[in-house]
């Protein structure tokens, strides 16, 4: 029985083997933008104590 692959899996899949370091770009991508290390407890607090009150109105001069 075969598998039904849509054009769009047929394409990346074609892409992926043409081209290999694809997903290694793709990874490194991620971890730049994403895979963030914790944030330590007292780092967390202090970072909430410094955060100013925003206005209900942050358009006014007032």
């Amino acid at each position: 029985m075969a598998h039904y692959q849509s054009q769009i899996t047929q394409f990346l899949n074609d892409l992926k083997k043409s081209n290999p370091e694809i997903e290694k770009g793709q990874s490194l991508g991620r971890a730049l933008l994403w895979d963030k290390s914790p944030i330590r407890l007292d780092e967390q607090k202090r970072i909430k104590l410094a955060k100013v009150a925003q206005k209900p109105y942050v358009y006014s001069n007032d």
